[in-house]
Formats: C-alpha cells, sequence, structure tokens
C-alpha cells in the first residue's frame, strides 16, 4: 500500500463525514467543524510521515484555498435568504456592519497595540483579520433552505447569516488600512494613507463590488428564469453546478475590475434570488453549494488542525491568548450589543447575535492576503499564531453552544409566537415551491 492510497482512502472517510455529521450532531453541543478540526490535531500527532503543513511558508497556497471556500459561502449565503433588501428589513444588519465591525476592529487594534506592543500596522491587521465573522463554522446559527414566504426566517438566524455575507467583503477596507499604514510609515504612524485609502480602498473599490454584483445577479437572473428560449433558461435544466459558475464569474470580472469580489459574490446571489424569489431552482442552486462548502471546509479545517498539531501555536504568548479571547469573550460581544441597541431585536435575541460573532476561514484568508504584501513587517509567525488561536477557540466555544442555545431560544420564541412564525427554525421539512 503506498501513501497514496491512504489518503484516497482519508478522503472517502473525510467525505462521508461530512455528509453524516451534520445530521447526528444537530442541536448537540459539538459541530462538524470541531470534529474535523480535533481529527486533523490527533492524526498529525501520530507517528506517522505527514507532509507539513504551515501556512506561513506556504502562504500563497493557504490564501487560495482559504478564498475559494469564503467565496462559495458567500454564494450559498445569499442564495439562503428569503428576505428581501431593505432598510427597515435589514435593520440588524446595518447595525451590525456600521457599528459592531468598526468597533471590534478599533478596539481588538488597540489590545493589540497596547497589550502585545505590536507597532500600528500589525495592530490593525490583527483587527481587520478577526473582524468579520463566520458562521460557516456553526451551521445551527445560518438560516436554512431557500423557501417562498419572505418571513420564513427568525431574526437571530438572519441577521448572524445577513452580517456575516456582507463584512466579509467589507473586511478587505480594513486590511488595506494596515497596508496602506505599513506602505507609508513602516512600524510608525502616518496620516498620510488615510485619503488615498479612503477614495480607493473605501469608495471605490466597495462600489464597483456592489454595482458589478447587482449587475451581475440581474443578467443571471434573467438567463436562470426569463430568457425565452427554453435552451438558454437554465433553470428547466435544474443543474446545481450552474452556482458554482455564477460564483467565480462575478468573483472573477468584479477583481478584474478592481471592486471587491467577496462583496460582489454575495450581492448577485442576492440579486439572483430576488430574479424569481419564489422558484424552485434556488434550491438547487443552493443545495449544491452547501455541499461543496462543508466538504471544502472539513478539509480546511482538518488542515488547520494539522497546522496546530505541528506547532503552529508555538509562538503564541500569553498575551496573544489573552487578546484572542478578549476578542471573543468581551469586544465582539460588547460591540454587538452596541450595534443592536434599540433595534427591534428583543434582549435575548440580541444578546444571543452579539455573542456569536464566529471567527473562522475568512479570518485566515485575510491574514494570509495581507501578508502576502511587501512592506508589510509584522510579527507573521506570532500573528499566524493568535489568529489560529482565535478561530481554535472560537470553534470550540461557538461548536458547543450553538446547538443548545439555539435550541433553547427557539423553544422559548414557541412559548411566545404561534409555531407558523418560526420561520427556519422550524424542525419541519422545509416547503419547496418547484418551478414551472
Amino acid at each position: 500500500m503506498t501513501s497514496a492510497d491512504a489518503v484516497f482512502a482519508w478522503l472517502g472517510v473525510g467525505a462521508l463525514l461530512a455528509a453524516v455529521l451534520p445530521r447526528v450532531l444537530s442541536g448537540r453541543p459539538l459541530s462538524m467543524p470541531l470534529v474535523f478540526l480535533l481529527c486533523g490535531i490527533a492524526v498529525y500527532l501520530l507517528p506517522l510521515p505527514l507532509p507539513a503543513i504551515d501556512p506561513v511558508d506556504d502562504r500563497v497556497v493557504a490564501e487560495h484555498v482559504t478564498e475559494v471556500v469564503v467565496i462559495i459561502s458567500l454564494m450559498g449565503a445569499g442564495l439562503a435568504l428569503n428576505r428581501p433588501v431593505g432598510w427597515r428589513r435589514w435593520g440588524a444588519t446595518w447595525r451590525l456592519l456600521g457599528v459592531t465591525m468598526p468597533l471590534t476592529f478599533l478596539i481588538t487594534a488597540t489590545v493589540a497595540w497596547w497589550l502585545l506592543d505590536w507597532p500600528p500596522a500589525a495592530a490593525l491587521l490583527l483587527g481587520a483579520v478577526l473582524a468579520p465573522t463566520d458562521p460557516v463554522l456553526a451551521s445551527e446559527v445560518r438560516v436554512g433552505e431557500p423557501t417562498d414566504d419572505e418571513d420564513d426566517e427568525d431574526d437571530v438566524r438572519f441577521a448572524l447569516t445577513s452580517e456575516a455575507g456582507l463584512n466579509d467583503g467589507l473586511a478587505f477596507p480594513l486590511t488595506y488600512a494596515a497596508v496602506g499604514l505599513a506602505a507609508v510609515a513602516g512600524s510608525g504612524w502616518s496620516a498620510e494613507w488615510i485619503g488615498p485609502w479612503v477614495a480607493q480602498d473605501l469608495g471605490y473599490r466597495c462600489a464597483v463590488g456592489v454595482l458589478v454584483g447587482l449587475l451581475m445577479g440581474k443578467l443571471l437572473g434573467w438567463l436562470f428564469f426569463r430568457t425565452r428560449s427554453r435552451t438558454l433558461r437554465l433553470s428547466q435544466h435544474r443543474e446545481g453546478f450552474v452556482s458554482l459558475g455564477a460564483t467565480f464569474l462575478a468573483y472573477g470580472v468584479t477583481e478584474l475590475a478592481g471592486g471587491y469580489g467577496f462583496l460582489s459574490v454575495f450581492v448577485t446571489a442576492c440579486a439572483i434570488r430576488a430574479a424569481e424569489r419564489a422558484h424552485g431552482y434556488h434550491n438547487v442552486l443552493h443545495d449544491f453549494m452547501e455541499q461543496v462548502e462543508r466538504l471544502l471546509t472539513a478539509a480546511v479545517l482538518f488542515l488547520l488542525g494539522a497546522f496546530i498539531a505541528s506547532g503552529g501555536l508555538s509562538a503564541l504568548t500569553w498575551r496573544g491568548a489573552v487578546a484572542a479571547c478578549a476578542v471573543l469573550l468581551v469586544i465582539r460581544p460588547l460591540a454587538g450589543w452596541a450595534g443592536l441597541l434599540r433595534s427591534p431585536l428583543g434582549s435575548r435575541e440580541r444578546w444571543v447575535v452579539a455573542a456569536f460573532g464566529v471567527r473562522g476561514i475568512g479570518s485566515l484568508y485575510y491574514l494570509a492576503y495581507a501578508l502576502g504584501h511587501h512592506g508589510l513587517a509584522v510579527p507573521q509567525r506570532e500573528l499566524w499564531a493568535v489568529v489560529t488561536f482565535t478561530v481554535l477557540a472560537s470553534v470550540v466555544l461557538h461548536g458547543i453552544t450553538a446547538g443548545p442555545v439555539i435550541a433553547r431560544l427557539d423553544r422559548l420564541r414557541d412559548g411566545e409566537q404561534p409555531r407558523a412564525r418560526r420561520g427556519s427554525a422550524t424542525v419541519n421539512p422545509v416547503r419547496r415551491t418547484p418551478g414551472p
């Protein structure tokens, strides 16, 4: 037996586990990402001749692998949301983006600068990569499958899913703030980068991302549902892999235009959904993306566990561990609560949304991406250790608590509202509206 044979065997086991575990673990104090993370640690602690896993040395590979996982998860999230985009309907989302995310970024950067004694650019970078949320790693806090009911989602799941869909793209300007500062001032501080950053990285690139996403979504929505040719009307053929083509097309065109591809992919998905909201083809597209996302997430979490077992946390100091725990236990919950003040959400729902700011694969991507820029003189090994420890702690903390907490919240909600108002929290099968 060769090592390649063993790899095939392990890949088969992993794929089967990725299919079985979400159902087995549903509602329990355990999650599929946590299982694969622990499996990666356990396998790499065995005395076996395994390849080295080091995202610091293999930065380009780490960047592109995590990049693919993130854009696929963004398309899946956008396709799953039933609620049309609007100022009031998405009120909690805008609060989380406009208040919670900047507060998390600024406070985390301040903690890194003060507690870790890092230069300003490194502190800003840590704040940027830990600002976005990632409910991919805690499926209980995500919305379910697409349905034809615009009010079919409970507010907690909707807020966390829509927040993650947009802040994964809006973390790019924050990352470029760290890159811009490093390019101008090195390890010091200067305000010369702020003007170009506001015009280019915050203004132009966000605008391009949104506009290209809307354009691509409307074009693809027309092609999927409204073109007169039955041959070209892709919803007639019900092929799920089309969603993968839509994802890569929107991402690639936006990046070529100088915009934020992450933002564009999520906007594209929302626009496709809006083109024909009740069509059953959305379920086909979403289910395919969810399956691909689950497989890739399992692989990345296994590799992250391998990196941890191979000494990925050797550069972690007690101060770095304190900073990571502060992000999860203090900074995000308080920033989330502040962002949701005076929102329609009840007190319980506010705390759940504030507490479940899961950190995950998006943080790994942004770190790998930023470290590819020249002139960013930051402690790379220590940065990787702090971010990896934050993701590890988040997977453990939120993976264990998400199931019981959300289940209890659903039970409490059932006691206060008619069962029909539960939306995606219901245990009944999701209603599918067939296409023509």
